[in-house]
């Protein structure tokens, strides 16, 4: 099956921010657009602010004036569903209100001819449900394109439970023949990418909660060390705490209140007192001209300790070993006392330090200094540091000005099982592997969603095999014990990708 002809007109119902978006994207590929609001006026007006953006297109030398001309002469806003008859395709950008859509898909049906492709842009309710009270729901597919629509690559194609396959292949083909990159995905609650990506706001807000640190420091740790473009706290405020928090609890619901997508009472509260982010002026940070944003804890310089002792290997933070040396810190190699053991870095003062685990420092047998986990040692820029109680303030200063001395800021935060990049990896890569074992996506495409629908820094399955998969299993079990709620309890699938790789490697 063929991506949409080029002749055949597109519908774009629901002229908001998305609704504009997905028409210029299907107006530049070189479609006909009609448009449609049911607010009366609004099409046009949205006609009007397309083409200012066309017109912003031909000044950045991003489109041809006669690429504008073409544009402006395909797009026509119309004032009844009615006109929408001969349409090749009608995509949906409407309210999240299931009964809303159902109404407008029931009359549209009415309307386009049969092989006319109905498309709802919803990311958050049931394709399947939306389809539920058609006459002919094989044709209806999710088309979830990403804000703002004409910049952001991604789509999500989703099949309901209804849908036919040739109906989902030629939306895929129209997509990509749009230059978007689609990925395919089953209708499931938040699809691939607000599924998957739960974790990521959920832990930071957790940690938050527990007074662990604060919203600064948890956002420059998984920018600067975790290599997030945004952290957490930052990128909800963009989206909208409102945005955020309906998702999240829209995928909580929808799951059952399963403890792994549990939303958080400290968003909750900052959507009543209508602190929404960006949008209101004020979110986790205050936004406006004479606004000042709160600077992360950074510990004060230190000095380094000539020497280091290093027990076991170090897995995951191997990569640091090479950057000791080079910092011209002695390097000496022990193997420890018991093999089974996970290796750590014992310093002169006596304090051991170990990357997170999902365990407490304060569950060790001497001073412990746990460090968070990096996507790249070598070009992170910030490390965050968790003592045990039983560490000194000479131990602690040595393990700042170690890795001060490789060129690295250094943030301490409250001893917490798993820290802070750690137990968030270990969790996207344990939803990755459950949304593969459930049917939800394809491994490619889930990393492709990741990737280009967040800009995480690698797909979660890439970073599981990165890490290991044992790693992120070991990890998540630990934090289960630490908190035996069922959040932390590793998925079957990842505990049976963790067993294959035992077995192969």
């Amino acid at each position: 099956m063929t991506a949409l002809e080029l002749s055949s007109p597109v519908a774009v119902v629901g002229t908001g921010t998305m609704g504009q978006g997905i028409a210029q994207v299907a107006l530049l590929a070189g479609h006909p657009v009609r448009l449609y609001d049911a607010v009366e006026g609004q099409a046009k007006t949205a006609a009007a602010a397309i083409g200012t953006r066309l017109d912003r297109l031909v000044e950045k030398g991003r489109l041809t004036a006669d690429g504008r001309s073409a544009a402006r002469a395909g797009l026509a806003p119309v004032d009844s569903l009615t006109e929408l008859a001969g349409c090749g395709l009608v995509i949906e950008a409407i309210l999240e209100q299931l009964p809303v859509k159902q109404r407008l898909f029931e009359e549209l049906e009415e309307i386009v001819g049969e092989d006319c492709l109905l498309a709802t842009n919803t990311s958050s309710l049931s394709v399947t449900a939306i389809a539920g009270t058609l006459k002919k729901p094989g044709r209806f597919v999710g088309l979830h394109f990403f804000n703002p629509a004409p910049l952001l690559p991604l789509v999500e194609v989703v099949s309901g439970s209804a849908t036919d396959e040739t109906a989902a292949t030629r939306a895929y083909e129209t997509a990509r023949a749009w230059g978007k990159t689609p990925v395919r995905s089953a209708d499931t609650p938040g699809f691939i990418v607000n599924r998957i990506a739960r974790p990521f706001y959920a832990e930071a807000l957790r940690l938050h909660e527990e007074r662990v640190a604060d919203p600064a420091t948890i956002d420059a740790v998984l920018r600067a060390s975790g290599g997030f473009k945004m952290g957490p706290f930052e990128l909800t405020d963009l989206i909208g705490q409102d945005v955020n928090e309906a998702v999240t609890r829209s995928v909580w619901e929808s799951f059952f209140q399963d403890p792994k997508f549990t939303p958080s009472l400290a968003q909750r509260r900052l959507v009543e007192a209508r602190r929404l982010g960006r949008k209101s002026g004020q979110g986790w940070y205050a936004y406006g001209d004479d606004a000042s944003r709160p600077e992360p804890h950074t510990a004060a310089p230190a000095p380094a300790p000539a020497s280091v002792t290093v027990h076991g290997d170090q897995c995951q933070a191997h990569d640091l070993l090479g950057l000791f040396e080079e910092a011209g810190i002695d390097v000496a190699y022990k193997e420890p006392a018991d093999p089974g053991r996970p290796g750590w870095i014992e310093l002169p003062g006596g304090a051991r330090m170990h990357l997170a685990d999902g365990r407490a420092a304060d569950g060790a047998e001497t001073a412990a200094i746990q460090f968070d986990l990096a996507l790249d040692y070598r070009s992170a820029t910030r490390i965050a540091l968790a003592p045990s109680v039983a560490v000194s303030e000479g131990q602690l200063h040595e393990a700042v000005g170690l890795f001060q001395a490789l060129g690295k800021q250094v943030s301490v935060i409250a001893d917490v099982p798993g820290m802070i990049v750690a137990r968030t990896v270990a969790m996207l890569v344990d939803f990755a592997q459950d949304a593969v074992a459930r049917g939800v996506a394809g491994r490619e495409d889930i990393d492709t969603a990741m990737r280009l629908g967040v800009n995480y820094p690698r797909g979660p399955l890439e970073w599981g095999d990165a890490l290991t998969v044992r790693w992120a299993a070991d990890t998540l079990e630990r934090l289960h014990q630490e908190y035996p709620t069922g959040r932390y309890a590793p998925s079957q699938a990842l505990r049976r990708a963790a067993a294959r790789e035992d077995l192969y490697t």
